[in-house]
């Protein structure tokens, strides 16, 4: 402990004044060229060891890095909105393009975007490694703007789907970069409040999509106004990106360590840079542009935390969280309630929780919130298992399998829905961070394509006693998976949590 003390120490005080002459070191090298009077100098400051153990100086003020995390969210918000745009449009798009009495093509038109975000999320990672998370976003918003023009604009059912191809795209890449810049850019007393807010973006994407949809069914052609609504974020959030902070840690991996000081400065203040540096070289080095390989995320020193993030983000998808939010109007439809009424409902179940979660990440920690999330989805299902049942029957059925639903959904938004990507951001290593990142998303996506097709054809089969109780296995399944694996992270930089759960070579 003392060793790796003294190496950061020292670390700290060489790059620093070495970076300061445009140089870009790696931890070890600033180190060697430490002269002995300059430790001489360092060690006659009262407070230099202080400074560079972060001593004293307090937290950074949130508010530095608050602006530039509200834009990278509006990527979130693109991404609920486009989930949600077609559910109440959709029956309105089949008359006006002419495949109102074909439910392949609607289901094509909904699964294209899907499968898209997959594709998306599978290169999210390398292009985050490219060209940066600001370009990242740019390129997610791009084709997100010309997806929605084509579909805003198109009169056939093949522009549509080729339009929904390119908004996927954008979808795709949008997640998995939006999680690591927060993490990134986040002071860590409020990384985990900052990146709830990503789940809170989806959630009010997906009820503005509602809203704005609702006069579809009265007005002719309104279907078009939203798509065309979509094009405004995404330009504003491909526009302010040219004013953000590019991530720091970026920046240092690419061996640009003065622009990764200057980044800091902006999001942490003048005084906290000095330790931010000291802290980013505990785990990276920087000008380390070597290619990292997909075999390295499959086996070896990684493999834990890669089957760490894929495991807890399939889990999250075998939930039934999905078929949920897919189907939530067909058992709605069941009870004599409208379709419009139960994505309200729904919608603000999954806000009010997501709100709650916000409030709670930095306080009660990810570990907590997720084992209280899935035992309170297991024991959702339970009460929909029970108003499936024959036993059941009238208003006690509606208030169980109703009340279920949302209580379900309120218990998602609570932990399992905002941690899954925020807990991936803190506990993959940095080297690998993005690369591990899409492929854990690109999981959740084939996951999340597999319960949304075969929820249906099951529910006739099987009855949905015996689905909803397959449901309520994965989530005990989750906890205990959890329990398992799991380490708490809050309040821990990111250096500091990758030193603690990565072996040494």
């Amino acid at each position: 402990m003392s060793a790796g003390k003294f190496s950061a120490s020292s670390f700290g005080q060489g790059f620093y004044k070495f970076a300061m002459r445009g140089r870009h070191v790696d931890a070890y090298s600033a180190y060697k060229r430490v002269t002995s009077r300059d430790a001489e100098a360092y060690d006659r400051e009262e407070d230099s060891e202080q400074l560079l153990s972060g001593k004293d100086l307090g937290n950074p003020s949130w508010r530095r890095s608050f602006p530039h995390m509200l834009v990278a969210a509006l990527s979130s918000f693109l991404f609920g909105y486009h989930l949600g745009v077609v559910n109440e449009t959709l029956d309105s798009i089949s008359l006006d393009l002419g495949f109102s009495g074909n439910p392949f093509a609607k289901g094509l038109v909904v699964s294209t975007c899907l499968g898209a975000a997959f594709v998306g999320s599978l290169f999210s990672g390398w292009i985050l490694d490219g060209v940066g998370h600001r370009r990242a976003f740019q390129l997610c918003a791009l084709p997100m703007i010309i997806g929605a023009s084509m579909s805003a604009t198109t009169r056939s059912l093949w522009g549509m789907i080729l339009g929904r191809i390119f908004v996927g795209t954008g979808m795709g890449i949008g997640p998995p970069v939006a999680a690591l810049y927060v993490s990134e850019i986040s002071p860590a007393f409020v990384r985990g409040t900052f990146g709830s807010v990503t789940q809170i973006a989806t959630c009010l994407g997906l009820m503005g999509a509602l809203f704005i949809g609702l006069p579809s069914k009265d007005i002719v052609g309104w279907w078009r106004v939203c798509f065309w609504v979509s094009t405004v974020p995404a330009a504003v959030l491909a526009i302010c990106m040219e004013f953000c902070a590019e991530s720091p840690h970026w920046l240092f991996k690419r061996g640009r360590a003065i622009e990764a000081e200057a980044e800091f400065e902006k999001l942490l203040g003048g005084a906290h840079v000095k330790f931010a540096m000291a802290e980013l070289s505990k785990s990276e080095r920087g000008d380390e542009l070597d290619t990292v390989k997909f075999s390295e995320l499959l086996y070896g020193r990684h493999f834990k935390m890669v089957f760490i993030g894929s495991t807890i983000f399939a889990l999250q998808q075998l939930s039934g969280i999905n078929a949920v939010f897919y189907f939530s109007s067909t058992v709605f439809k069941s009870f004599g309630v409208p379709s419009d009424i139960a994505n309200v409902c729904v919608g603000v179940a999954n806000l009010s929780g997501s709100i709650v979660a916000m409030i709670l990440m930095d306080k009660l920690g990810r570990r907590v919130l997720l084992l209280g999330s899935f035992t309170g989805m297991a024991v959702s299902m339970s009460l929909q298992v029970s108003g499936a049942s024959s036993y059941t029957s009238g208003s006690g059925a509606l208030s169980l399998s109703v009340g279920g639903m949302l209580l379900f959904v309120l218990m998602f938004s609570l932990g399992a829905g905002p941690v899954p990507s925020l807990l991936l951001s803190e506990i993959l290593p940095s080297r690998i961070r993005a690369k591990a990142m899409a492929v854990c998303m690109a999981v959740h996506w084939v996951v999340n394509f597999f319960v949304g097709l075969f929820f249906l054809p099951l529910l006739e089969k099987i009855g949905p006693q015996l689905l909803y109780t397959i449901f309520g296995i994965f989530c005990v399944l989750a906890v205990i998976f959890v329990k398992r694996n799991v380490v708490e992270t809050k309040g821990k930089s990111l250096q500091e949590i990758e030193i603690a759960l990565i072996p040494p070579q």
